[in-house]
């Protein structure tokens, strides 16, 4: 029987995170291979590359030399052409990771990054366009505070081909997000989990450091349909436009439509603040329109909904927006289904204004 350092996974897990043997585990590439679910040789190549390129970054970011680096690149002048020799922040870094395991794999036409300017043409024959953001909460790495990466999976669209390659890499990473084949974040914090979701469910798998190999934790994540957890940073409470203030006054004294008072958890990190949203419940919100529709808002729309919730810019579904730039910026509004249903009916709830904060 596999275990962890001296207990018993099983035990732990029950049997639902068991593959087809009762004294074995489920791999992420076990489940998406012809034993499990069969997304199709090209994608399970992919997220092999993918998920090896996450165990670097996690490495990485827990590395006791990655502070060093963050402060030796903020003295250096980093992003400022000062010194091409200079070492690179903690998302440069992932950022070229991701790129390498892609370019590695075959299976990638072209990447959008959050960290690029203009998407990256990799192969001309492959199936796949990936959008990344790599390492979502960077700056919260010096204290040691949960970061993440976000990924996307569309297909090639080959009726673009005859395009020149700029051209065409571009409207490929511009697809609607109801076009996503997959996506995924890697949460780096007390564990290393990578959730995904191939359009039948979303599951999460969880990094087995003795093995290498990410384990199926937690099969087919169904949000609860309410919650009592809303995530925002109230700081900015008095920015806020008066639909979202009514709200978040109106659930935390339990006046809501669920009558039970609602506390408030902000870690300023997406990827964790998202994860623990999704197996909790209630919703995790950036009224500004501060977070990016390709590389976050849609994966992860992506994801809350094939768990049962709904992703909202505040006023309609995020997946059906159609990305007119690569680097556009939304509200976002990820949750229970009740929770997000209520949101909405306050109207105003999309903060336009940003006195006093940067961008």
């Amino acid at each position: 029987m596999a275990s962890f350092v001296g207990f018993s996974v099983k035990s732990q897990l029950g049997t639902s995170a068991t593959a087809a043997g009762d004294n074995e585990f489920c791999t992420l590439i076990e489940h998406m291979g012809k034993g499990g679910i069969d997304v199709g040789d090209d994608l399970v190549l992919l997220f092999t590359h993918m998920q090896y390129a996450c165990k670097r970054i996690a490495a990485l970011v827990a590395s006791p030399f990655n502070s060093s680096l963050s402060q030796q690149s903020k003295i250096a002048g980093v992003g400022s052409g000062t010194d091409r020799d200079a070492p690179k922040p903690l998302d440069i870094v992932s950022n070229e990771i991701i790129l390498a395991s892609l370019q590695k794999s075959g299976k990638v036409a072209v990447m959008a990054s959050e960290e690029d300017d203009a998407p990256i043409w990799i192969n001309d024959d492959g199936p796949f366009v990936v959008v990344t953001d790599p390492l979502d909460g960077s700056r919260n790495i010096d204290a040691s505070i949960p970061t993440g990466t976000i990924f996307g999976v569309y297909k090639r669209l080959v009726e673009l081909d005859h395009l020149p390659q700029e051209e065409r890499a571009t409207l490929n990473s511009l697809q609607s997000g109801t076009k996503l084949v997959a996506a995924g974040y890697v949460l780096y914090s007390s564990a290393t989990i990578l959730c995904a979701s191939f359009g039948s469910g979303t599951h999460a798998f969880t990094l087995d450091h003795s093995t290498g190999d990410f384990i199926l934790t937690h099969p087919d994540i169904k949000i609860p349909p309410r919650g009592q957890i809303y995530s925002v940073n109230d700081a900015r409470y008095f920015d806020w436009p008066e639909g979202l203030r009514q709200y978040i006054d109106t659930v935390r004294q339990g006046k809501g439509r669920y009558p039970k008072k609602y506390s408030a958890r902000y870690i300023c990190s997406l990827v964790a603040d998202f994860h623990r949203t999704l197996l909790y419940g209630g919703i995790a919100m950036n009224p500004r329109h501060h977070l990016r529709l390709v590389y976050e808002a849609n994966p992860l729309s992506f994801l809350v909904e094939q768990a049962g919730g709904r992703g909202s810019d505040g006023k309609v579904r995020i997946l059906s927006i159609q990305p007119v730039k690569l680097h556009q910026r939304l509200p976002l509004f990820l949750g229970s289904l009740e929770d997000i249903e209520e949101l909405e009916s306050y109207g105003n709830v999309q903060q336009k204004l940003n006195p006093g904060y940067e961008v």
